[in-house]
């Protein structure tokens, strides 16, 4: 199966292998008139309408037994802006793809997540994002949108026009309607120095704090059934460039993270009793290593080996105590856990339904090898989370329904008021967000 979603015989499956959907029929749009004849066509036929990227996403969020729109001819590039200092992108766009077109402009988005393989809509949709002390998700990072509604109209907002949907629609769920265009901020390309090295978890518990207010990024993962952490620090630099050389790059990042990882998750799954042992080995394969290149070159790294993952948010002054607890829940359990937990952060941003809206926040983040049962696991750790008022990632596995949400958002019904006005036919409903959002 390649890096994205694949469809057989009708049926859409996602990335993670664990949401498949039946859609009554597939559209691939190219601009977004056609997105609107597609939504008018299928309030003709009495369907509802869901579009997809890339599958990334863990939960049924894009699952549809409707019209599934297809990404792939709404692509490229539409405006570079450099006066406003702005890039206008088709919401099928590959991140990969907008992060290569603009560094040959000369150009960066702030920050991003650690993987490119989401369409820029997919992403931002579901509140995507990386590890920042003062940059915040890819959404907070939107300067437009432009969204076909449920009667199939095209509205644009900004800060300045439509200004509530604005608030709303960065993270928007497909809730309130189908994403054609996003305008993104953009800087001068600039050079990150990622300085990777093993640091004790303990000290890193005790140290949280500083670390985190000392560099711009800085992210860190656990591995469970040991004492050890490999973090990982990005700040800006003057250079020169001193990328990762083909052979290291090729040995940590393809052999070690994702070849050598890959055999060692089937080991596990196998024979669980051999996952603390691969462990300790695994948190001690990377070494400590320091690089300076172009920000995508920093942030990202390839994802290979097929996982599912719950993370959440949990306000940042929760941090250490959330994971003390993560730790002391795995050591009592005798649970084999043989993916890292990853932790990084965000600073509050004013989006609507952001997990990081008007808190700063940091995110836990547990991960299972596909096809290794991961409920009780991922269970244990919700109970954990939820007890701090975690928010879960919109695309990540998670259990939480309206009622938990009106409760840890506070401008949750200023989005569900929203929704009402943009699709009161409920056409982009679907069975998850009629659990998230209510119907």
């Amino acid at each position: 199966m390649s890096s994205t979603a694949s469809a057989k015989n009708g049926t859409w499956r996602n990335w993670g292998g664990n949401v498949a959907s039946r859609p009554a029929r597939e559209v691939a749009p190219a601009s977004a008139e056609e997105v609107s004849a597609a939504v008018r066509r299928a309030a003709e036929d009495g369907l509802t309408v869901k579009a997809v990227g890339s599958g990334h996403s863990f939960t049924s969020i894009a699952a549809t037994d409707g019209v599934l729109i297809r990404p792939q001819l709404l692509t490229g590039i539409r405006k570079i802006d450099r006066d406003a200092m702005t890039v206008t992108v088709e919401a099928g766009t590959p991140l990969r793809r907008l992060n290569m077109a603009l560094a040959r402009e000369g150009l960066s988005l702030t920050n991003m997540g650690d993987i490119m393989e989401q369409t820029v809509s997919g992403a931002t949709s579901t509140g995507t994002h990386g590890t920042g002390r003062e940059s915040a998700s890819i959404a907070a990072q939107i300067k437009g949108l432009e969204l076909v509604t449920g009667d199939g109209s095209v509205l644009t907002c900004s800060e300045k026009e439509n200004p509530e949907v604005f608030a709303a629609a960065r993270i928007g769920l497909g809730a309130l309607g189908i994403v054609t265009a996003i305008t993104f901020a953009v800087e001068p390309i600039f050079l990150l120095t990622a300085r990777e090295e093993p640091m004790p978890l303990d000290r890193i518990l005790a140290d949280f704090d500083e670390l985190w207010a000392e560099n711009e990024h800085f992210e860190f993962y656990w591995f469970p059934h040991t004492g050890n952490t490999n973090t990982k620090r990005n700040n800006r630099s003057a250079g020169p460039e001193k990328p990762v050389s083909p052979v290291a790059g090729w040995i940590e990042d393809e052999f070690l993270s994702n070849g050598v990882f890959q055999v060692a998750q089937w080991v596990g799954r196998a024979a669980p009793a051999t996952v603390p042992a691969i462990a300790r080995i695994s948190s001690r394969a990377l070494s400590a290593r320091s690089y300076t290149d172009i920000p995508y070159k920093v942030f990202t790294s390839p994802r290979r080996v097929h996982f599912v993952e719950m993370e959440y948010a949990v306000p940042r002054e929760a941090l250490t105590e959330t994971l003390r607890e993560i730790r002391t829940m795995v050591d009592r359990s005798g649970l084999r856990i043989s993916f890292p937990v990853e932790v990084r952060t965000a600073p509050a941003d004013d989006i609507t339904l952001s997990t990081a809206s008007d808190r700063d926040s940091a995110y836990i983040a547990v991960h299972m090898f596909r096809g290794t049962p991961y409920q009780a696991y991922f269970t244990a750790a919700e109970r954990v989370f939820t007890a701090h008022g975690g928010r879960p990632h919109w695309g990540k596995v998670h259990t939480r329904d309206a009622d938990y949400f009106s409760r840890v958002y506070p401008r949750f019904g200023e989005f569900t008021a929203l929704r009402d006005r943009l699709d009161p036919d409920r056409r982009f409903q679907n069975d998850y967000l009629r659990r998230v959002l209510g119907s």
